[in-house]
């Protein structure tokens, strides 16, 4: 069990290396072909998500993410992986530099098929995040009115993603629904018993 388990904590995290470090072959060798992923800004297959995450580095929207250990659940040829993270990034909103920071669990269904782990599903659960100016100083004209529309678990990250033209999701799982959150958690434990 020991080995499965270091085994699938370094498929995770070889695919959020590969995310951030721009190494789409890394990332996309970590999915299989069937596997879906659903979080602010997409919504589709594993493959589908590499090829996106690949255009928007493109456009210079770039992030990292800050993981923490991951905790991995196996039973058999399933596995559960939460990694808590936070994810950064740096862009400038109406001339000003910002620091974006997004604080959420990276949820992971990770199956064996063939003798090999990978990837089955990824989905976030959203805790909170914060918009800040990167310099000591400066002022961020961003209010409540602003943020009105998103929600609380995500709304800094939903605000500067749309306003770069990216589509967000509402219905995502986050600490502000926690029976969603639950239903979710719940969800995911039935899966893993088979």
């Amino acid at each position: 069990m020991s080995s499965e388990i270091t085994e699938i904590t370094q498929l995770v995290l070889h695919e959020r290396q590969g995310r951030d470090r721009g190494w789409w072959d890394q990332m996309r060798s970590c999915f299989h072909d069937d596997a879906t992923v659903r979080l602010s800004w997409f919504r589709g297959s594993g493959a589908g998500f590499v090829a996106e995450s690949e255009k928007m580095a493109g456009r210079g929207d770039t992030a990292v993410h800050r993981l923490s250990p991951p905790v991995v659940h196996c039973r058999g040829d399933r596995a559960l992986a939460e990694v808590p993270a936070v994810i950064e990034m740096r862009t400038v909103l109406d001339g000003t530099e910002v620091d974006l920071a997004s604080a959420a669990r990276l949820n992971y269904r990770v199956e064996r098929r063939g003798g090999r782990w990978l990837l089955a599903s990824l989905d976030p659960v959203y805790e909170r995040d914060s918009l800040t100016a990167a310099h000591p100083g400066v002022r961020l004209d961003v209010g409540p009115a602003d943020l009105a529309e998103y929600r609380p678990s995500y709304r800094f990250l939903s605000y500067l993603l749309s306003r770069r033209g990216y589509t967000i999701g509402d219905d995502l799982y986050g600490d502000d629904r926690p029976d969603q959150a639950t239903a979710f958690y719940d969800d995911a434990r039935n899966w893993l018993g088979g």
